[in-house]
């Protein structure tokens, strides 16, 4: 009887199992082209398209079951035989917006949204709520939400490792939501409208902070501490300000403009470097 019960069991995991790796094929396989789009050109009304699902069917945009109905497609890297001539970075100019409403649907709204904790974001990243901010084309919406814990989108939207893809839930069973290409979307997109503007504080403590080290930690203890109304000062030894940002990580990860970008918008914020 035992050994019956153990053969069954062990049937029941390899079934599981291949399943599982059935599922991670196909993503892998589909992975890499954009969703086909189908428009009724004889409707006046119909503006919207319609996209095709994993079934084969086409039906509008939908995030009720966007996790099954759509694969992950994560934005791809620019051409090698163009990235072998020039220190650019190898980020694409990523997906249209239909693609990119597409990957948010696939976010499930979970209970328990593990990405956003400290398995998945050391800096607990509102993940769902911006997801589904793109998804609705609330963009401007969604950059605010970014901007409530993270300091610097434009750098952990390239050089994160993304453990939050990791902890994602729908990973489980299928390829986690493309968290981290959907952040770099939203910041750079609000660095083109022109959403990210200086906030200079109204009101001032009069109480002076000293900051030393331009890195990613000091940048952000530097904008804080300048956004509580303290007079904030920040030395570094070398001759540009960064560290870490500026001379640990290469162009092609990260390029400098980037950065200047963001330590200008300090600068014009009140932040002083020395």
């Amino acid at each position: 009887m035992m050994s019956i019960t153990i053969k069954r069991v062990r049937s029941r995991i390899l079934d599981n199992t291949s399943h599982f790796v059935g599922v991670q094929r196909r993503s892998i396989v589909l992975a890499g082209k954009k969703h086909e789009t189908w428009r009724d050109e004889k409707s006046d009304n119909d503006n919207l398209p319609k996209v095709k699902r994993r079934d084969g069917s086409f039906a509008e945009i939908d995030k009720t079951r966007g996790f099954i109905d759509y694969y992950r497609n994560a934005d791809p890297y620019r051409d090698p035989l163009e990235r072998v001539f020039d220190w650019s970075e190898i980020n694409s100019s990523g997906h249209d917006p239909v693609e990119r409403s597409v990957q948010a649907a696939r976010c499930m709204d979970c209970g328990t949204p593990f990405c956003q904790t400290h398995t998945g974001c050391p800096i607990n990243n509102l993940i769902p709520e911006w997801n589904d901010l793109v998804f609705k084309g609330a963009w401007h919406d969604a950059i605010d939400r970014l901007h409530k814990t993270n300091n610097f989108p434009e750098f952990t939207g390239r050089v994160c490792p993304a453990p939050c893809e990791g902890a994602c839930v729908a990973g489980l069973i299928d390829s986690p939501i493309t968290i981290k290409n959907i952040e770099y979307a939203i910041i750079e997109r609000a660095w083109s409208e022109g959403w990210v503007k200086p906030r200079i504080p109204q009101y001032r403590t009069g109480m002076n902070v000293a900051v030393v080290g331009s890195g990613p930690a000091g940048l952000a203890a530097a904008d804080c501490l300048n956004q509580k109304g303290h007079k904030v000062t920040v030395y570094e030894r070398e001759d540009r300000i960064g560290g870490l940002l500026m001379y640990g990580i290469p162009n092609m990860k990260l390029d400098k403009e980037t950065v200047q970008r963001r330590v200008d918008l300090l600068a014009e914020e009140g932040v002083e470097f020395v």
